[in-house]
């Protein structure tokens, strides 16, 4: 459902990518009448002479080159032959992966079908990841106009690419990345292997420390291992089962308008798609943001029957986020429901492909892929999206090798409606320790799913969300998500043994070595160094193994300069994350969100508040 903001939060600043609106409200809604097609113009200036337009993949690829994005970086155009000082400079206005609108205070010298060669930087958050980088690029004038503003007049010309960006990019950088990233993995893996090795040499000298360096280094190279094997399960273009998308919401007027849209402005068949909001009594302007965005589609694109497929309600008293699900299930009229925090935002084709995996009868749940929106606000930002990148290409993706993934991400997941609606009340009414469930609804009902059905993922089915962008916010969602994994995996563990074999040992050492982390990082960097006087050297070497796979696990498929914040996530993951595993421990029974009001929080927070006043009545240092 998305966090609360503080005051301080809310004083960010967000960087985020910001696509050009369409005129069209919806327009990547398949039109029921026929007026237009699908395709932009842009992306089909990329076709070539024998491609074929019957793969729905290509086509999306050409899609993503047809999208604009507002931008605000300077451009020299220089004419071909011409020095670089008899150049015309511009201010970008938006750019495609195809060309680019500038604005030119006099465009003397430069007409329309001049060719030119266009110099400038796209910098972090104009495009998406990846993109950020120096560009010359041999371009075309194709149009030249004058654009009325209330500040007065502006010419500006539009030109376009001689080849897609990305064409550019994998000749100039990319190609390079993919070598460079995967020659370096495969030296990572034989220095961890040969490493391991030497942990079998010097067993006998303590057998646990080093079963468990062994075991920790074959888990995660497994998991590597796993997902690189795994494939998305394609799109069967005659597939496409109802779907009610549910969108709870608490306090999120910043980000629900946008949400709703992306929802609802699907690539998929009018009558088989529907989006239901459910608002849990939010306290801020939430309720008018969707009020506003629903009235603005119904009046803008009523013709794709928007005022049957799209509706809201208000819960009458604050209940909870899996209420708030609960409610929306119990409206949705189709087989499948998908679940949609109303903080996070979908891509255009994620429902087509997220729905895929339901081929197979047996397959009770599948969750999307979650990316990092607000990426380029700053360095808490940036470490989040190497590391929820890796969570779920890697990690998700090596479970779904085994049709077990063990967490149904809150962002973007679907369900059977039928399972969902058998497990409500058991959902809704969970306790553990005497106390309220609250958090982790997203893992609850994947243990309830697991239990009888398979769990899948779909890489190609994706969403961006906006993360914490402060330190303090950022710590309570981890100490959260550590307090629910605990409490979901002693749940899981009771149940898993009966999956497949080599999946339910995967679970069971995944949940060891989270646990022992702590004491084992404790004893190398600290035991060790005090008691026997020796540094750290070899641990400290897999440590950085460790965090070299993860850099370049996403710089080989991202091919984008945040990878070496792989890096600074894993030391900053073993010097302060690790050490919430053991508050964890002794606090998991806790059910406060630590970022959001619910009734468990304000309850903690009034016992709080009054043993402050009665430490100030004694005198007490509270």
């Amino acid at each position: 459902m998305g966090i609360k903001k503080s005051k301080q939060q809310k004083s960010t600043k967000e960087v985020l990518t910001l696509p050009r609106t369409d005129r069209r409200t919806l327009s990547y809604v398949p039109d029921p009448e026929q007026i237009r097609m699908n395709a932009d113009r842009r992306g089909n200036r990329a076709l070539q002479p024998g491609d074929d337009l019957s793969n729905t993949e290509y086509l999306n690829k050409l899609r993503m080159l047809s999208l604009r994005y507002v931008a605000d970086f300077e451009v020299l155009l220089v004419p071909k032959g011409k020095k670089k000082s008899s150049g015309t400079k511009g201010q970008a206005a938006d750019i495609s992966g195809t060309g680019l609108l500038l604005r030119v205070p006099d465009a003397s010298g430069l007409e329309v079908g001049d060719k030119v060669k266009a110099r400038f930087r796209i910098p972090p958050g104009a495009m998406p990841e990846g993109f950020e980088s120096a560009v010359r690029i041999d371009a075309s004038i194709v149009r030249q106009f004058v654009n009325k503003t209330e500040s007065g007049d502006e010419l500006m010309l539009a030109i376009e690419f001689e080849k897609p960006l990305t064409d550019y990019f994998q000749r100039k950088r990319w190609g390079y990345s993919v070598y460079s990233a995967s020659a370096l993995l495969f030296v990572s893996v034989l220095f961890i292997m040969l490493m391991r090795a030497e942990s079998i040499i010097y067993f006998k000298y303590n057998m646990v420390l080093y079963l468990y360096s062994i075991i920790a280094a074959l888990f995660l190279l497994t998991r590597y291992l796993f997902g690189a094997l795994y494939r998305d399960v394609p799109i069967n273009p005659g597939y496409t089962p109802g779907v009610s998308i549910i969108i709870p919401c608490f306090n999120e007027a910043d980000w629900i308008k946008r949400t709703i849209l992306s929802c609802i402005n699907q690539d998929y068949p009018v009558e088989k798609l529907e989006v239901i909001v459910v608002d849990d009594r939010s306290t801020d302007q939430s309720v008018q943001q969707i009020q506003d965005m629903i009235e603005l589609i119904h009046s803008e694109a009523e013709r794709y029957a928007t005022r049957e497929r799209l509706t809201y309600t208000v819960l009458p008293v604050n209940a909870g986020k899996r209420a708030a699900l609960v409610k929306g299930v119990e409206m949705a009229k189709h087989d499948l429901v998908v679940f949609v925090d109303s903080d996070s935002f979908l891509d255009p084709t994620a429902i087509r492909h997220l729905v895929q995996p339901f081929q197979d009868p047996k397959m009770g749940g599948v969750a999307g892929r979650t990316d990092v929106e607000n990426k380029y606000t700053n360095n808490m930002t940036k470490l989040q999206t190497v590391r929820y990148y890796i969570a779920f290409r890697i990690m998700k993706a090596a479970e779904s090798w085994f049709d077990s993934v063990t967490c149904l991400s809150g962002p973007l997941s679907c369900y059977r409606k039928e399972l969902i609606v058998q497990h409500a009340d058991a959902w809704l009414n969970q306790k553990f320790l005497g106390r309220p469930a609250t958090f982790g609804d997203d893992r609850s009902m994947t243990n309830f799913i697991l239990k009888t059905h398979r769990t899948g993922y779909q890489d190609s089915a994706i969403c961006s969300t906006i993360v914490p962008s402060q330190m303090k916010v950022f710590l309570k969602q981890q100490m959260r998500w550590k307090r629910s994994w605990l409490r979901e995996s002693l749940r899981a563990g009771s149940f898993i043994w009966r999956k497949e074999p080599f999946m339910a040992l995967f679970f069971y050492i995944g949940l060891i070595v989270p646990i022992a982390a702590p004491v084992v990082v404790a004893y190398n960097l600290m035991y060790v160094p005090i008691v026997h006087g020796i540094f750290p050297g070899t641990f400290l070497m897999g440590l950085l193994l460790m965090a070299l796979l993860m850099s370049l696990a996403h710089l080989l498929f991202r091919k984008s300069r945040l990878w070496v914040f792989g890096f600074v996530f894993c030391l900053f993951y073993e010097f302060v994350l690790l050490w919430q595993m053991p508050v964890a421990w002794f606090t998991f029974w806790k059910s406060t969100w630590g970022t959001r009001e619910t009734p468990q929080d304000i309850e903690a927070r009034l016992k709080k508040e009054a043993r402050k006043r009665k430490g100030k009545k004694f005198g007490l240092p509270f």
